[in-house]
């Protein structure tokens, strides 16, 4: 338990944010082309990452403050199904990307799309469906970048910056994340996270690995370890009277392991964000040697979903500054209990810089959305690329003020749900822009029915959870599957749901109403367009960016 600021430790953990805002600074003039005016390259970093810059900027990216903090919080609070299924999700999520992640860079790469919603409306000619993903994409991705924010606070606190009853002070250190955001992301935009995850990764394997060799010896070995989560996972919770967790799934949690796990590897490649960081790549097959070399990162978390029950048997006391339990803080506190305060304050940066990364890279991914798909589609059609780039740094500011209300208005004491609820309408989009990727047959109209139909089942559906111990709306995303009887992830169950009104739907329409189907702009060579494709042209900045083909 915390009991005052640890000064050795947070100024470990300040050097390290002033040399990552320092680097988020330089990197405006790292690879400069002549203007960082236009999407091109302040979004997507001129397309121009190779293999190692991609892997660590996609590894930032996807291994967030929801693996550092989250998942082993979810450990230690209620063991397997609500923190291990990150593990085989990851690895599920790795085929996805070989396979259908290149398409949609060799086509985006052939008609200059920056976000999923420009391939959409290329591919269906439907302007309503486009706009359908971009809303859900912008949406979904405000309580992802809350998630970030919640971890940045999480490692504040058990150094001893805020907290406590006075609301100023407690959300003190999610102001500053924002300020430190808002400035690098602002200058350098894309180009700022990449730099940043090479310090941010560096970090983290040098942590896990000395964590992992050290801390199960000062416990009683991993033996020791697996035997205390077992017992107190099988403790009865006072307030609901049931088991405290679940040690390992047994035959009445099947469904939601395997729910969680395949829903949210489905839903992590359809956030802007994830597309984003593929679409800088410089070339096709830069994200085919990603996904091979990527579950390296699988390891790692792993590793850290284990430091929940470590910590179990360490007994640590997730104690926040207001005196009540957050099991938030479980890793930050394990660390400061049991090493030197120099390396807790390295463990702390690792935390931070790993949340600052992907929030960048998010608040990036969600400003560019809102550029292409809203404001050009909508409001400012004749908008120059110039014009474009200043909206999106512009809007990107706003996107972080969206996280804090999520951070400051949601119940925090469980914030893995915040990226499970993000992927529970992200999730409505993966028809639209995965099957979309290989096949027209399904109907532009029948594609917007089944997103809205899913949307409003998925939004419904989580808000009627309702936390146990604090009575909060919200409060997970497992519900009962109709017909079943069994608790499984509620983006599944949307999905389902949404795909079965899509194939209705798209039966009505083409062969009862006969509906008109969009000009879709693409040909079968555009998906496997590689760098070097003589029919791809730069944007001049100065000229009217061109609106995706319709």
């Amino acid at each position: 338990m915390n009991t005052g600021v640890n000064g050795v430790a947070l100024a470990v953990l300040i050097f390290f944010f002033v040399v990552v805002a320092a680097a988020g600074f330089w990197a405006s003039r790292w690879r400069r082309p002549q203007s960082m005016e236009s999407l091109e390259e302040w979004g997507l970093g001129g397309r121009s990452f190779g293999t190692w810059v991609t892997w660590f900027l996609l590894g930032g990216d996807l291994y967030t403050a929801y693996t550092f903090v989250a998942v082993p919080a979810a450990m230690f609070s209620a063991g397997a199904v609500s923190g291990f299924f990150a593990v085989p999700y990851t690895i599920v999520l790795y085929p996805i990307i070989f396979i259908f992640m290149s398409r949609l860079w060799s086509v985006s790469h052939r008609h200059g799309y920056v976000t999923p919603a420009d391939f959409v409306e290329g591919r269906s000619g439907s302007r309503g469906l486009s706009l359908a993903v971009a809303v859900t994409g912008f949406v979904a991705t405000m309580p992802y970048i809350a998630l970030q924010l919640v971890g940045i606070q999480a490692v504040l606190e058990v150094a001893g910056v805020g907290g406590g009853d006075n609301i100023v002070a407690k959300d003190a250190p999610i102001f500053i994340a924002f300020l430190v955001l808002a400035l690098y992301t602002y200058t350098s935009g894309l180009r700022a996270p990449a730099i940043i995850a090479f310090v941010k990764d560096i970090l983290i394997y040098i942590v896990i690995i000395v964590a992992v060799i050290y801390l199960p010896s000062k416990v009683g070995g991993w033996g020791t370890i697996f035997d205390a989560a077992k017992g107190k996972m099988e403790t009865t919770n006072a307030a609901t009277g049931k088991p405290t967790g679940v040690f390992t799934p047994g035959p009445g949690q099947y469904w939601a392991y395997a729910t969680l796990a395949l829903g949210s590897a489905m839903a992590l490649f359809m956030y802007p964000h994830s597309i984003t960081a593929t679409l800088s790549a410089k070339s096709r097959n830069t994200i085919r040697k990603n996904a091979s070399i990527l579950p390296a990162y699988s390891f790692l978390l792993g590793l850290l979903a284990l430091l929940g029950w470590v910590a179990i048997a360490a007994g640590t006391k997730p104690i926040g500054l207001d005196g009540k339990p957050n099991p938030q803080l479980v890793v930050p506190q394990l660390f400061e209990d049991f090493f030197p305060s120099w390396f807790a304050g390295v463990a702390f940066a690792a935390i931070a810089i790993g949340a600052l990364v992907p929030a960048a890279i998010m608040s990036i991914a969600a400003a560019n959305t809102f550029t292409r798909n809203i404001y050009k589609a909508w409001l400012r059609p004749n908008a120059t690329a110039k014009q474009e780039a200043r909206v999106s740094k512009n809007t990107s500011l706003v996107v972080k003020l969206f996280a804090l209300l999520f951070v400051l208005l949601l119940d925090k004491s469980n914030a893995i749900n915040f990226q499970l609820l993000g992927g529970i309408w992200i999730m409505q989009t993966f028809p639209s822009v995965v099957f979309y990727l290989y096949t027209r047959w399904f109907h532009r109209w029948a594609l917007l029915g089944g997103w809205a139909v899913g949307m409003v089942y998925g939004t419904v559906a989580a808000y009627n959870v309702v936390n146990p111990v604090t009575k909060a709306n919200f409060g997970g995303s497992t519900a009962e599957i109709p017909g079943l009887g069994q608790m499984g992830y509620i983006a599944i169950t949307a999905f389902v749901l949404n795909l079965v009104v899509t194939v209705v739907l798209t039966l009505v329409m083409r062969y009862v109403v006969k509906a008109p189907e969009g000009k879709d702009a693409t040909i079968p060579a555009d998906y496997f367009a590689d760098a070097g494709d003589p029919r791809v042209e730069k944007l001049d900045p100065a000229a009217p960016a061109a609106p995706p083909a319709h």
